[in-house]
């Protein structure tokens, strides 16, 4: 089961946006939840310059299934020309959170 699952990142430089981004993705069941960190400093170069500024990173937990759909959205609703797109292998947990993990990010079917 860990296997199918994955954390997927973002950052964004509002919080509001930060939760727009969260709670849109879990409405949509692209992901089972979203966890935004506190404001940070982002340090980076962008167009020849170096950067500062305040961001918030959205974690994702979903299904390897349902990434790439994730992936679209997030690409869709972001703001930034390029925006942080990061995942990372779940190679281990809670069986049981797993799985909540896995029902969770799947598509509800017309019944």
């Amino acid at each position: 089961m860990a296997s199918e699952i994955v954390i997927a990142q973002t950052t964004i430089d509002d919080e509001e946006k930060a939760k727009n981004l969260a709670r849109g993705a879990v409405e949509n069941r692209l992901a089972a939840c979203a966890h935004i960190d506190p404001a940070f400093t982002a340090v980076y170069r962008w167009k020849n310059a170096i950067e500062t500024a305040q961001e918030w990173r959205i974690s994702y937990k979903t299904t390897t299934a349902r990434l790439p759909e994730l992936q679209a959205w997030v690409s869709k609703e972001h703001s930034y020309e390029v925006p942080e797109w990061i995942t990372l292998p779940v190679t281990g947990g809670s069986e049981a959170y797993l799985a909540w993990v896995a029902e969770e990010s799947t598509p509800e079917t017309a019944g």
